[in-house]
């Protein structure tokens, strides 16, 4: 059975951080690409970023570039998401995905993915 498990959510005023972690289990994470997508109240879900199998490369949204990371350890089977420079439009559930096929680049469209995790709370007060 397929698991991806969010934390590190909560409360954090504008200009702070959070780190996002996503614990997987029934897959083989190390040949997954792993994506962070978010979804706020009222609006479709967003690309934030995503990760090649490896770790070597990454691809954001251009609303995060500069201000949020996305890194894994395949060791731990754990895929993050730091978030600097919190803005309170980055309040959203932020959902992590995962993607069985390392070979398809790095994806931004949510139907690449094949699993997904049930969110974790972002709020970034004003």
């Amino acid at each position: 059975q397929v698991q991806l498990v969010e934390s590190g959510g909560g409360l954090v005023q504008t200009g702070g951080s959070l780190r996002l972690s996503c614990a997987a289990s029934g897959i083989t994470f190390s040949s997954c690409i792993m994506g962070w997508f978010r979804q706020a109240p009222g609006k479709d879900r967003e690309f934030v970023g995503t990760i090649s199998a490896s770790g070597a490369s990454t691809y954001y949204a251009d609303s995060v570039k500069g201000r949020f990371t996305i890194s894994r350890d395949n060791a731990k089977n754990t895929v993050y998401l730091q978030m600097n420079s919190l803005k309170p439009e980055d309040t959203a559930v932020y959902y992590c995905a995962a993607e069985r096929d390392y070979a398809k680049g790095l994806p931004t469209q949510s139907v690449a993915y094949d699993y997904w995790g049930q969110g974790t709370q972002v709020t970034v007060s004003s």
